[in-house]
């Protein structure tokens, strides 16, 4: 894959309902100004845990990159127990994907069974990750551009609607930035800022992806920087960007999740088809998530056989280099968290759920731990900082910040009541991720050992 690729990748993973959907519930309960300081952050750590990550994976491009960071740099029971999270992070994110693909669909198929279009979507999505890399590359590289090109053309409209060149349904002036301040600057007061800042976290969950397709890069020397800072500028421009012309046309309290804020805009400035649009949009950005998930899933499954803690069978490619067994073990993963959607919701997928929804978090984490030890250690090997292929700007400020910035974030699910059931999930899960990854290291005879990488 070239760089184009992954910037793509990294985006395609980011953006998604999270923007076009639960951004207006970021608005309603922060206020127009608290949602955009609330992204903000988001970026600001966003931007930290990406040049760690870009410089590690220059250093050292490996498909499936964290574990084997978190191997070397903090012990093999963290790696495969953040291998393990992350998988069933996507897995379960695919299985709703899948299902949400399908309840699109009867936006236009009315009365048709959700189950024969997210039947087809599985099929589409597997066919795209067991070809070859570069038809996946090229997929999600198609995929995230047509999320872009929504965005930009909705912020560019927006402007136009914000300074009076379009007319607005109901308003007879220019609205300019009225609803900024129309109700004061915090309507809702400084503490929703913190209270969204967890759901602006999890909303920019994704762009490690480049991470994980490191390893399958052409030159990663030139591939990965490019990436690493095209990716978090554009998702800063795009997120805060889009935002706040939602908030300037759309009184935040009007804002939620029972519709689209992208609808609502394109309705209030009398774009025809304004639903049908989005929902081809939403629509796209739900098949680039599934085709993100399944690839990453796959690589992860592929590392841990590698190791050989689970059958070296999955580390197995064909002759396009693709790891079959590895998709085909992701597929079926995501495939029995789709059956436990609609079997057990209240029972094995609840659980499934809050156990995957601080991966992203964790995964964050160990990256700038691992970044720090791996200057260290440069450092102890009398090199210096210059003859890196990626040097990190920052160091060590922006690895530590976002270390801060993580622990504060899971702060934030101890206080909030809604959150904190996923620690009662999550905590004895990782308990027994460690206990595994013990039982294993005890059977392993001295010839299956892997290689250090």
């Amino acid at each position: 894959m070239e760089s184009r690729h992954l910037t793509m990748i990294s985006l395609g993973g980011v953006i998604g309902t999270g923007l076009f959907v639960s951004s207006g519930y970021t608005i309603h309960q922060a206020g127009p100004l608290g949602a955009i300081l609330a992204y903000a952050v988001g970026s600001l750590l966003v931007y930290c845990v990406m040049v760690s990550l870009g410089e590690l994976s220059v250093a050292m491009p490996y498909a499936g990159s964290f574990h084997m960071y978190a191997k070397r740099f903090i012990g093999p029971g963290t790696a495969f127990t953040i291998a393990i999270l992350y998988w069933l992070n996507w897995a379960v994110a695919l299985a709703s994907e899948f299902t949400a693909a399908g309840l699109l669909m009867q936006r236009w198929f009315p009365g048709s069974p959700t189950w024969a279009w997210s039947a087809v979507f599985i099929a589409v999505v597997f066919l795209l990750n067991i070809l070859s890399v570069r038809l996946y590359g090229e997929a999600e590289f198609w995929f995230a551009s047509i999320k872009v090109f929504a965005i930009v053309a909705f912020i560019l409209i927006g402007l136009l609607a914000i300074f009076g060149a379009i007319p607005i349904s109901g308003q007879d002036s220019a609205p300019l930035f009225r609803n900024f301040y129309a109700d004061g600057w915090f309507p809702q007061g400084i503490a929703p800022i913190f209270s969204t800042l967890l759901t602006v976290v999890f909303a920019f969950s994704g762009t490690e992806v480049v991470g994980v397709a490191a390893g399958e890069t052409k030159d990663p020397s030139e591939a990965i920087p490019k990436a690493v800072h095209t990716t978090v500028l554009r998702l800063a421009i795009f997120f805060i960007g889009s935002i706040a012309v939602m908030a300037a046309l759309i009184p935040w309290h009007e804002s939620g999740v029972e519709t689209s804020p992208f609808v609502l805009v394109f309705q209030s400035i009398g774009m025809p088809f304004a639903g049908d649009v989005m929902n081809f949009v939403v629509l796209t950005a739900v098949l680039s998530a599934a085709n993100s998930g399944l690839y990453v899933c796959s690589r992860m499954v592929w590392s841990l056989a590698k190791e050989r803690l689970i059958p070296a069978r999955f580390a197995k490619t064909n002759f396009h280099g693709v790891p079959v067994w590895a998709v085909l073990f992701s597929m079926a993963g995501s495939l029995l968290a789709l059956l436990s959607s609609v079997v057990a919701a209240s029972t094995v997928y609840l659980v499934l759920v809050a156990v995957s929804g601080l991966a992203t978090l964790v995964v964050w984490f160990s990256v700038c731990v691992c970044h720090i030890r791996f200057r260290r250690e440069w450092a102890a090997a009398g090199r210096t900082p210059d003859e890196l292929g990626y040097r990190a700007p920052g160091f060590p400020v922006l690895p530590w910040l976002a270390i801060v910035m993580c622990i504060g974030a899971l702060v934030l699910v101890i206080l909030d009541d809604t959150q904190r059931s996923t620690l009662y999930c999550m905590i004895p899960f990782v308990a027994l991720c460690y206990l595994t990854h013990h039982l294993l290291e005890k059977r392993r005879t001295p010839t299956d050992a892997p290689a250090e990488p």
